[in-house]
């Protein structure tokens, strides 16, 4: 056996396998929680939505991958299968159009289009659906820099009380989180937030849900939920709102509804009876009543 063919010998063997050793990463990379939730920063279970969002999430992107592998496949076949070919002389066969071709990738973009938007907008209906008669409704008010909080009085909440929260202070040096405004949401029970802002446009972020809404001043826009694990969880004002925008941060701590009815009845101890409303806005704009969406 000459060189050349011990050499093509050992790279149809090398090919193969580094096509296997491939495959077999990326098969098993597939493998971690990060991976199966998109390396979204949620677990399936936190609320009701997050299940929806991250299979819709990483379902898309494997249709797209999918897609993606089989056009460079398909560029690449192209290449290989119609490169000049030694000795060929002056131009191929020119073709001015192809009218199968041409409908083919028309349509099929098209039908990727409406299946994509389709199942977009069957989950952002889901999730943007209001509950008729939540077990828990909170006002929630943001400000420059902080976050009040109302728990409104109706099914869990025999009487409203209110929490007024105060501005981070970030130093650079590492700080206490649990000095944040806090917001207290049972466990497995329909929440119901009434976002409003009290001067500028705000917004309400908690990545861990996986959702996030505007909070404009003189509207109410409306976030419903059911929180399904307990701990503590990160949230932040996510709209450049004036200097101290960095240091809008809260908490929001899912709870056992013991915890959370502890919680209504410390700041009943505290007089923190009825809610600080509207009443306490300042922007000039927002009138006597807020719009609702």
């Amino acid at each position: 056996m000459s060189s050349q063919d011990r050499t093509g010998s050992r790279r149809a063997k090398v090919i193969p396998t580094a096509g296997l050793a491939i495959a077999g990463a990326l098969a098993l990379s597939g493998c971690t929680a990060e991976n199966k939730n998109g390396w979204l920063p949620a677990e399936r279970d936190t609320t009701n939505h997050t299940a929806g969002i991250i299979d819709l999430w990483v379902n898309s992107w494997i249709t797209v991958l999918a897609i993606g592998l089989i056009t460079w496949g398909l560029l690449i076949w192209c290449v290989i299968a119609y490169r000049r070919r030694k000795g060929a002389t002056g131009f191929p066969r020119q073709t001015s159009y192809n009218l199968p071709l041409e409908i083919f990738y028309v349509l099929v973009p098209l039908f990727m289009v409406l299946v994509f938007f389709y199942f977009t907008d069957q989950e952002q209906e889901s999730i943007n659906a209001r509950v008729d008669d939540p077990d828990v409704t909170i006002d929630v008010r943001a400000k420059q820099w902080s976050w009040d909080f109302n728990y409104l009085e109706g099914n869990d909440v025999e009487e409203a009380v209110f929490d007024i929260g105060v501005q981070a202070n970030l130093t650079g040096e590492a700080f206490d989180k649990t000095t944040l405004p806090t917001l207290y949401l049972p466990v497995n029970r329909t929440v119901e937030l009434q976002l409003n802002a009290r001067d500028v446009i705000h917004s309400f972020w908690v990545p861990a849900f996986l959702d996030k809404k505007d909070m404009l001043p003189g509207r109410t826009n409306y976030m419903n939920l059911t929180p399904q694990v307990e701990g503590m969880y990160d949230g932040k004002c996510a709209e450049l709102c004036g200097e101290y925008h960095s240091e809008m941060l809260f908490n929001v701590k899912v709870v056992s509804q013991a915890e959370f009815d502890a919680h209504l009845a410390s700041l009943k101890a505290k007089g923190q009876t009825g809610s600080v409303g509207q009443e306490y806005d300042r922007n000039p704009n927002a009138g006597n009543t807020a719009q609702e969406k």
